[in-house]
């Protein structure tokens, strides 16, 4: 039977978009359908308007470190309102160029919620449309508590939507989203909130990182509430929010309260009832090292999956799945392990490989050797305030080759990249050692590191 294309993509976001792209780039006949901006997450309420809001912060920084760089600076005080004008024009430019790479590689655009309507075939706008391929890219959504009164706070989706800076904040988690916008409001002034449902923040990460991570944020004037459990949230007469915990304190008085506990599949109204698609008890979608779902032609593709939710990882997964059904690469596969991420906190955190506890719980302590290095960066030789930056190299056997890459301080974000690259490689920690450091850097530390 003649099928209407050769590949349905369900979600127009980093993934689905790099699938559908990369698909038709082969020669496939392609149909995405989206019923949000394109882009998904990242774009909208993401990646990249957060990565405006941490520049904006920075900047912020750079104004109060003027002074001891010999600069007279008058501060006026910030227009929050100009600053989400400008990201959100960016936002729409970015928009606007995702459909027209659509339309280039004559990619056809179904504006509408989709369903699946059984194995080969998808319903969306009161369309009935087949396929052999269909990949699902819906991506997820933050999650709120299901305490009374959360629906008074809002989520990093409404973190973007804030039309004026909160005086007073609150956010409750520990995770990476958590600690970039409490250290975007801290820069920016904001009085500051982070309630913990422990002790710690970036659960999963490296010690060192989610230690430094706590203490910067303490430095940044950041209150830290710990073991704190939501009970309810409430309004007081004036407007403000208080927030109760289950121990009976209260944050309170606060402009805004942000949720910032975990996200959630967008797999609930997408019919895989309907094919038989299989879930995860959290509602992922389950797939395998293939992309590929329980039900032959139907695939998966970034965050609905539950598997490393990031930008690049979705857009990795989705062009080799794509590469693999229509351009002849048939053991093209996005492997899972030795992904590099960043945090953008303040300053930034940059992370690839193992953390110290995997390492010594997959190949024991005696075959682990740690390496470390702790300095205050050359910027702050003339500022009063001293932040250190922070790294670690993980190795494992004789040859120490380097299995982990840990970095807090300024330039993280960009340095990792390379020896991302590096690890990914194999390589020893002689091989690090017989690199020619670029001087004066924080990157050389990686390259002149001594066993503490």
């Amino acid at each position: 039977m003649k099928q209407d294309f050769d590949l349905l993509v369900v979600g127009g976001g980093s993934g689905g978009l790099a699938c559908a792209q990369r698909a038709a780039d082969h020669g496939a006949r392609v149909l995405l359908a989206e019923s949000g901006r394109l882009g998904g997450t990242c774009v909208n309420v993401g990646c990249v308007p957060k990565k405006v809001m941490w520049n904006a912060a920075g900047l912020a920084q750079a104004i109060r470190d003027a002074p001891e760089y010999g600069f007279s600076v008058d501060l006026r005080g910030h227009d929050w309102a100009a600053l989400k004008r400008g990201r959100d024009d960016y936002v729409v430019r970015l928009n606007g160029i995702y459909e027209r790479n659509l339309e280039r590689r004559k990619v056809e655009l179904v504006r509408g919620h989709a369903r699946l309507a059984g194995p080969g075939a998808i319903e969306v706008g009161g369309r009935r449309i087949s396929a052999p391929h269909i990949v699902l890219a819906t991506g997820g959504r933050p999650m709120r508590p299901d305490v009374p009164g959360a629906g008074l706070g809002i989520t990093s989706d409404g973190f973007f939507e804030l039309a004026h800076r909160p005086e007073r904040v609150a956010l409750v988690g520990s995770g990476y989203i958590a600690v970039e916008l409490a250290g975007i409001f801290a820069a920016l002034g904001s009085r500051t909130t982070l309630v913990l449902r422990h002790g710690h923040v970036l659960r999963g990460f490296d010690a060192m990182l989610a230690e430094s991570a706590l203490a910067m944020l303490r430095e940044a004037g950041v209150e830290l509430v710990t073991q704190g459990v939501p009970e309810s949230l409430s309004r007081e007469a004036e407007g403000a929010l208080d927030l109760s915990l289950a121990d009976g304190r209260t944050v309170g008085a606060v402009d805004a309260l942000i949720w910032a506990i975990g996200r959630e599949p967008l797999t609930s109204d997408l019919g895989l009832e309907m094919a038989g698609v299989t879930r995860h008890a959290l509602g992922f979608v389950r797939t395998d090292a293939w992309q590929a779902s329980n039900v032959p032609g139907i695939y998966a593709v970034g965050d609905v999956t539950g598997r490393a939710a990031l930008t690049p990882v979705a857009i990795a997964a989705g062009r080799r799945l794509a590469d693999r059904l229509f351009g002849g690469q048939a053991d093209r596969r996005l492997d899972y392990t030795c992904i590099p991420t960043v945090i953008f906190g303040h300053p930034p955190i940059g992370t690839v490989g193992l953390t110290e506890i995997e390492a010594r719980a997959r190949h024991g302590d005696d075959a682990v050797r740690v390496y470390r290095s702790s300095f205050v960066p050359m910027y702050h030789a003339l500022t009063a305030h001293k932040p250190r930056t922070e790294m670690k190299l993980v190795t494992v056997g004789s040859e120490e080759r380097i299995v982990g890459c840990h970095v807090i301080g300024p330039g993280a974000d960009e340095m990792l990249q390379g020896f991302a690259v590096a690890v990914r490689m194999g390589a020893r920690k002689r091989d690090f050692d017989d690199t020619v450091a670029i001087h004066p850097t924080s990157a050389e530390e990686f390259v002149t590191m001594r066993q503490l």
